[in-house]
Parts: C-alpha cells; structure tokens; sequence
C-alpha cells in the first residue's frame, strides 16, 4: 500500500511539474510603446489571449525608455523578451548588427510597398513587420490660399513664391521644424529633391553640392518666412500655431492630420486645412516614406512558436484596418483600398500616400547605428542656414567638418563604406 502510495505521489508530482512547464510555454512577454498603435494593441490583447489561450505579459513604455530597455538586457543576454515594438530608422541597424531579431522567413510581406520593406530587411531576411509609416506632405490653408489668389505650389519654386505672398506680420508663410536635430527628418525630403543624400554606401555625403544648396534652401524658407523662433521649434511647437491660424503652410509627417483636425484643438475649421504632397525640388520628387514603427521577434526568445502567433495577429489585415479608423496610418496598402477605412479617410491623405508608396525613399535620417549623434551635426547646419536665410559663407565649410565627423561615427561602429 504504501508502495503504492508513493508511486501516486510521484506520478502527481510529474503530472504537477509537467503542468507547470506547460502553462510557463503558453506565456509570452511583449514591450510596447506608448503609441497610438501600441495602445490599440493593449486594448485587443484580452481577445488575442481569449482565441489563442497565450497569456500575454506586456510592458508599455516611452520610446527612449523601450530602445534603452531593451538594449540593456539584450546586451547583458538577460532578457525574457519575446516580441516588441521597435523603431528601425532609429535603432534597426544597431539591433540587427548585434543579432537581436529573429529571421522572418515564413512571414508574407506582398502587402507592403517595396520602399518600406527595404528598411525592414537585411540581405534576404525581413528582421521586422511594418506597422506605421509616415511620409511628408504639405499641409496649407485652403482660405488663405484662395483670399491671396495662390495655387497649391508644385516645384520648390513655386512653394518659395507661395510662401513670401502669404507671409504678413501676422501669419507665417511657411513653417517646418528648425529645432536643430529634430528638423534632420524634415530636412531630409529637401535634400533628396534637390539630388543630395545623407549617406551613400556607408559614407556621409551631405557636404555635396546638392545637399549644401538643400540646406540653403531650407534655410531661406523657415529665415525668410517661417515663424519667430524657429530654430527653437518642433512638430509640438508648430502645430499649436498652425492650428491657431498664425501659419499659411507647413512642410511635416502625415501623421499629424487627424491631429490638426481635431475640433477640440484647432481654431481653423477643418474645411479650411488642406493637404498635397511636397512639391518636388530641381532633381526629383521623392518625400521620405518611412516606417516609424515596426513589429519584431527576439532573437533569444524561448517562445518562438508563441511569439510568432501573437506576431500574426499583431500585423493582421483586421487590426491594421481599425489602426486606420483610429487616424494611425499604416504599413499596410490593402487597407488603403478598403471601403469602410476610405469612407473616414481624407482623400488627400490617400493621394499623398499613393504617391509616396510609389516614388519615396525610406529614409528621413541618417541610416547608422550612430543616428541621434548624426542627427546633432547636421542639425547644426540647419540652425546655421536658418540664422542667416541660407546666406552663410560658412555652410560649406561647416557641412564638410560635419561629414568628418560622421564618418568618424561610422567607422567607429564599424559601419563605414558598408552599404
């Protein structure tokens, strides 16, 4: 009997342990970001959990927070992560450098435009799912427009013109971000447009002569016709203005338009808020088309099989369709087609996003694991060109020493004349 006792108590004990190990694997840890998307994600994890039977431990944090985070226990190999959140113009070329993403390979990526996915792959692996993009456009006062005889400015030539007509001591001609680092981004559709580049297979160029004359050119825009203190401005900055009725045009992200619309914020009615792409420089027409949030697996996730579910239904069709009725633009081009999203959608946001899904580069910044010390040099030139309307005798010579500078980042990271 008592044989027989402890034989039970043993088999419990198995059955117990093997049930334990059981439930652990039916767990997954997830880091999120404190993001429109990452929100509607939060909100749907409990009907993921209820159709999966996966319990879902997520973190939502800051994105300096998440990148730092994750980055710490990466390193230290001491991390339980199995999916997040990431931002692959920002820290993507580090993360994957380093081996932090696991291989997509099964992953169907059709729905996705081709300039987008560049950002998201390295050789022929995806490393992460689109989420969100993000192009610049120009956003315009339809009434200002109209009262002053102005049409929708296509070439830079013309936005120029468009900006010193409109330009009064009370309103702004134009206004875009002259906040030193933060205006890269922005800066960085100028640049292409007039055939410059920030980076060419792994070395700084933007001390050529068409990313100089860029510089000029922004500088004289947001000097001769932007709002006071521009250089001490950003999106946050300028939007207020633009929704108080102080600025006639404003080169940013797309991502703001449901923004500036909304009722409860703006002092302009929304009928008066237009939007076009950005008009095309002496070179070309390409606005940035850039994937400011992505969705990945870790490398060393123990979870794999897991953490791919909740990857599936995280970038799926339906969640992605209510990202759009919620004003997240995202990756996605299939949803940009479906009826329900463009009944809400406005059409100059489609338009606009039509055009960039087809001649955009992917890129707002400098793509290097250095970014944000990349971005601080150039942001210098921008703040030079902007206090001096783009007459500096000095840019090309500063823009020269920041490249030198770059470069030393570049090689120091081991990413110099790497395409």
């Amino acid at each position: 009997m008592k044989k027989i006792l402890a034989s039970t108590v043993v088999l419990m004990s198995s059955l117990c342990l093997s049930a334990t190990a059981f439930a652990q694997t039916k767990e997954i840890r997830v880091l999120l970001a404190n993001h429109p998307y990452g929100e509607l994600l939060k909100a749907a994890i409990p009907d993921f959990e209820k159709q999966s039977g996966i319990k879902v431990n997520f973190e939502s944090l800051q994105e300096g927070q998440l990148t730092t985070k994750l980055t710490t226990e990466f390193a230290t190999k001491s991390s339980s992560v199995d999916v997040f959140m990431t931002r692959p113009l920002q820290e993507g070329k580090m993360f994957n450098r380093n081996g932090w993403y696991e291989p997509l390979t099964t992953q169907d990526f059709s729905d996705y435009p081709k300039n987008v996915m560049s950002v998201a792959a390295a050789g022929s692996a995806p490393f992460l799912v689109p989420l969100v993009t993000e192009w610049q456009v120009l956003y315009y006062r339809k009434d200002l427009f109209q009262a002053a005889g102005v049409e929708v400015p296509k070439t830079f030539t013309e936005l120029e013109a468009a900006a010193k007509k409109l330009n009064s001591d009370t309103v702004a001609g134009i206004a875009s971000r002259g906040k030193g680092a933060a205006a890269v981004t922005q800066l960085s559709s100028y640049v292409y447009n007039f055939g410059g580049q920030y980076i060419d297979k792994g070395v700084a160029v933007f001390d050529s002569a068409p990313a100089v004359e860029a510089i000029r050119y922004y500088g004289k825009l947001l000097g001769s016709y932007g709002p006071k203190g521009v250089t001490s401005m950003s999106w946050e900055n300028i939007m207020p203005l633009f929704q108080a009725g102080k600025v006639a045009m404003w080169t940013d992200a797309s991502v703001f338009y449901g923004q500036i619309v909304d009722p409860a914020k703006t002092q302009v009615p929304a009928a008066n808020f237009g939007i076009a792409n950005l008009p095309a420089g002496p070179k070309a027409s390409s606005p940035f088309l850039v994937t400011s949030w992505g969705i990945a697996v870790a490398k060393q996730s123990k979870n794999k099989e897991l953490a791919f579910k909740f990857l599936d239904w995280a970038t799926s069709k339906e969640l992605a369709a209510k990202g759009m009725l919620s004003n997240i633009t995202m990756a996605r081009s299939s949803v940009w087609k479906d009826p329900k999203v463009l009944e809400s959608v406005n059409p100059g946001l489609v338009a606009t996003r039509a055009y960039a899904a087809e001649n955009g580069n992917p890129l707002d910044r400098p793509y290097m694991s250095a970014v944000g010390e990349a971005r601080d040099q150039i942001g210098e030139l921008v703040i030079e060109s902007i206090n001096t309307k783009g007459e500096s005798a000095n840019l090309a010579a500063m823009a020269k020493d920041k490249v030198g500078r770059v470069n030393d980042l570049l090689k120091d990271s081991g990413e110099y004349g790497q395409p």
